[in-house]
């Protein structure tokens, strides 16, 4: 009897140890699934479902090296659009990206998204790394 109730406590607390999240990673899985909407609503008839891109007009989004190469400017693709070549995956591209004007959340959540979608693992992108990275947009 002793053994069953010292099972079903450990059993319990393991339960209750796995469910325990810290806040980075509820942080995480917030931005990550509000992203998830903003792509759909804004990125995916451009870049596709899948972050594949559109042929030779638009860059996919599974680089993950173009990606961590460029993520303090990335924000700003966004904010403002992209004009001129650019080479992602061994292609050029050059189409021009229409800016978006969404608010800053939106991007850092969008961006969270991207960044961990498609083959990418780069962590959260906060609100207040958006909020830097447009101040510096050029």
């Amino acid at each position: 009897m002793k053994i069953k109730a010292i099972s079903a406590i450990a059993i319990l607390l393991i339960i209750i140890g796995a469910s325990c999240q810290s806040d980075d990673q509820i942080e995480f899985k917030r931005y990550y699934s509000g992203g998830s909407l903003v792509y759909q609503q804004h990125c995916q008839n451009c870049h596709g479902d899948k972050g594949q891109g559109l042929s030779a007009l638009i860059p996919p989004l599974t680089d993950s090296t173009y990606l961590k190469q460029n993520k303090a400017v990335l924000a700003c693709f966004i904010k403002n659009g992209l004009k001129g070549k650019i080479t992602v995956a061994g292609r050029t591209f050059d189409d021009d990206m229409q800016a978006d004007d969404i608010a800053p959340l939106e991007i850092a959540k969008v961006l969270t998204y991207v960044s961990n979608s498609f083959g990418n693992k780069m962590g959260t992108v906060t609100l207040q790394q958006v909020q830097e990275d447009i101040i510096n947009c050029k």
